[in-house]
């Protein structure tokens, strides 16, 4: 498939939570990777758990039920590392996801997602819809969200240490221990296993899409502020909640299934990142 066969439309020109439009959305394509989702950090997950809920689950629902009515050849549903339960054993594996309840700051958002996979199994059997259901980890790269309010916790960590520099301050204020786990896998790998599990991947079960590499968020911390050159001090707010204990994905499905490894280190990803971030920022 070349570039110019590529459909994106975006918020502003269709919205998804219509069924209608879902349908002119999906209308004469072959495939529908469905991408979309209202989605923010540990904050905002907080602030709008209802929204997140209803918006997340209306959209799957309605471009899944409108790619069925239309024919479309392929579905590939991505879900979130969100839905697993909160005690996840390390590393995650798929048949783990419904053994337990989510952690309690992001559960509408992971509920919602997950429930889009009953769906997409529901529509395989039913149906026979060849559709396939993926579960990311927490990605990241540039042109992310870099909006304090509702950014995830790479760029939100790239944003406050570049205006520290810039500003010339002495300190950084994080939220949280910094004790807790994270998996972080380069948009470009994502994109790489996205693609490659929709050409070589048509089975029910659920997939993981990472790295298979977890970091602290204290040592994630300290090495984004070694990229960007920040020398100062880190103050952690244990008041403020860690959210999920750990994460860290078996990623073996994925390499069985469709050959899909990530190849981006996490110090060269987030270099890229933070160099297009002060290029944006620069003009």
């Amino acid at each position: 498939m070349s570039l110019d066969q590529l459909i994106v439309p975006r918020s502003k020109a269709l919205d998804l939570r219509e069924y209608e439009q879902c349908r002119k959305a999906v209308k004469g394509v072959d495939v529908v990777i469905h991408l979309a989702a209202r989605v923010g950090g540990i904050g905002f997950n907080q602030k709008h758990p209802g929204e997140l809920f209803h918006d997340n689950i209306t959209m799957g629902a309605n471009v899944m039920e409108a790619a069925r009515v239309e024919s479309v050849g392929k579905f590939v549903q991505v879900g979130t590392v969100c839905a697993y339960p909160k005690f996840t054993p390390i590393p995650f594996r798929e048949n783990d996801l419904w053994n337990g309840y989510p952690e309690e700051t992001n559960a509408s958002y992971g509920i919602a997602k997950k429930a889009l996979l009953v769906m997409a199994q529901a529509y395989r059997q039913q149906y026979g819809m060849d559709i396939i259901y993926l579960l990311p980890v927490n990605l990241y790269g540039p042109r992310d969200n870099f909006d304090l309010e509702s950014s995830h916790v790479i760029p939100a960590l790239i944003r406050k240490f570049t205006e520290a520099v810039s500003n010339h301050s002495g300190e950084v204020a994080l939220w949280g221990t910094g004790k807790v786990s994270r998996e972080f896998l380069y948009v470009e790998d994502a994109a790489e296993g996205i693609l490659l599990a929709t050409e070589k991947y048509n089975k029910p079960e659920p997939v993981n899409l990472g790295s298979g590499s977890e970091i602290t968020i204290k040592a994630l911390a300290e090495l984004v502020a070694e990229v960007v050159g920040f020398e100062g001090k880190i103050r952690w707010d244990p008041s403020k909640p860690d959210g999920q204990p750990r994460r860290c994905l078996d990623t073996s499905r994925a390499e069985a299934e469709f050959s899909f490894k990530a190849r981006t280190s996490l110090k060269v990803g987030l270099k890229t990142t933070i160099d297009w971030y002060r290029a944006q920022t620069s003009t």
